[in-house]
C-alpha cells in the first residue's frame, strides 16, 4: 500500500467512525452508506470483518472475514442487513439479531430441569450439566409424571417453533410471579 493508499484509508475510516458516534447510539448504528470510495492508483483496501450473530436463545457466534474492497458502495451494499458496532483502523464490527435459535440448539440443546428445579437449556442431555440459558423456576409439585419425566430425559429443541412450545408449555408452571405473562 502507498502513501496515498494509506491517507485514503485513514480519511474514509476516520469519516465512518464519525458517522457511528454522531448517531448517538454508542457506535451502535445501522449502516449507512457513505459515498465514499477507495481512489488509489486500482489498489484494494484490505479489512477484516467481524460478524456477530446473537440468537433467540442467547447465544452468540461470531465469524471473522478478509475482506478485499475495490468498492465502498458494493462493501456497504453487501452488510446492509448488518448494524455498525465499532470500526477502527482495519477492522469492521457487524452484528445481527438473528430471528431463530442457535446452531448449537439445534444440533445439542435439550430442555431440562437444573437441580434446583430451574427450567433450563443443556448443550446435551440434562444429566450432562453443561447449561446454555436458564430461564424460571419451575413448581415440580404441580408438574404433572409425564412432563416431569420429559425435562428429566430432556426434551430436545430442533427449531425455533419447539423452543417456543417448551416455555409456552411450561410457563403456567413458573414459581416466580414476576416473570410470568
Amino acid at each position: 500500500m502507498g502513501f496515498m493508499s494509506i491517507v485514503m484509508t485513514l480519511s474514509v475510516l476516520s469519516s465512518i467512525i464519525g458517522l457511528a458516534d454522531l448517531n448517538g447510539n454508542d457506535g451502535m448504528t445501522s449502516v449507512e452508506r457513505p459515498d465514499l470510495s477507495i481512489e488509489d492508483e486500482g489498489n484494494p483496501l484490505e479489512l477484516t470483518v467481524i460478524l456477530e450473530r446473537f440468537y433467540l436463545d442467547g447465544e452468540m457466534s461470531e465469524e471473522e472475514l478478509t475482506e478485499t474492497i475495490w468498492s465502498m458502495e458494493d462493501f456497504w451494499s453487501e452488510y446492509a442487513g448488518w448494524e455498525l458496532v465499532r470500526m477502527d483502523e482495519n477492522i469492521v464490527v457487524f452484528k445481527q439479531l438473528v430471528d431463530d435459535i442457535s446452531p448449537l440448539l439445534k444440533a445439542n440443546g435439550y430442555f431440562g430441569l437444573s437441580e434446583d428445579g430451574v427450567l433450563t437449556i443443556f448443550n446435551g442431555r440434562p444429566d450432562q450439566s453443561n447449561i446454555i440459558q436458564s430461564f424460571f423456576q419451575i413448581d415440580v409439585g404441580k408438574l404433572e409424571s409425564r412432563k416431569r419425566q420429559q425435562l428429566q430425559n430432556g426434551i430436545p429443541i430442533k427449531t425455533k417453533a419447539e423452543y417456543e412450545k417448551v416455555l409456552e408449555t411450561f410457563e403456567p408452571y413458573n414459581k416466580d410471579e414476576r416473570y410470568k405473562n
